[in-house]
């Protein structure tokens, strides 16, 4: 049995470096679904935006805001990093449940417009007309 397992180990470290598929996209993928854009987008209008905190991949720890404006659900979705403008990643807001508003690491009372814009390929795309997922390209791997 202890022979099974230290030949999948090996099996499975000279796959994940023989370079095939891309040590990154494994790890760190380039994109995250978050779900159904008919059901988020109520979900939005009713209870304010959605928090994710500390999507761990490979890279980093990424903690986000997702928010949608208007009525239509394959548009107006927008993404921030869920931390203020002025403030680094180590100032993560809470979400004040079901409204739109967010305390800071300060106190402070901030809304979505005042957290961090992230990277231009870092998006909310809509896929097939009904998928909502988190183009996460944009974010460095320093």
């Amino acid at each position: 049995m202890l022979t099974m397992i230290g030949l999948f180990t090996w099996a499975m470290a000279a796959y994940i470096s023989s370079g095939e598929v891309s040590t990154s996209n494994r790890l760190a993928p380039d994109t995250w679904p978050v779900g159904n854009v008919e059901y988020l987008s109520e979900l939005v209008a009713n209870d304010g935006p959605l928090l994710f905190a500390e999507l761990g991949t490979a890279v980093s720890d990424r903690s986000i805001v997702i928010d949608h404006q208007g009525t239509d659900p394959l548009n107006g979705w927008r993404v921030r990093w869920a931390y203020p403008a002025d403030r680094n990643s180590d100032c993560i807001v809470n979400q004040q449940i079901g409204t739109d508003m967010f305390t800071d690491c300060d106190g402070r009372t901030v809304t979505v417009d005042d957290l961090a814009i992230p990277p231009e390929g870092v998006r909310p795309v809509v896929v097939d007309r009904a998928l909502l997922e988190i183009d996460l390209r944009g974010v460095s791997n320093n």
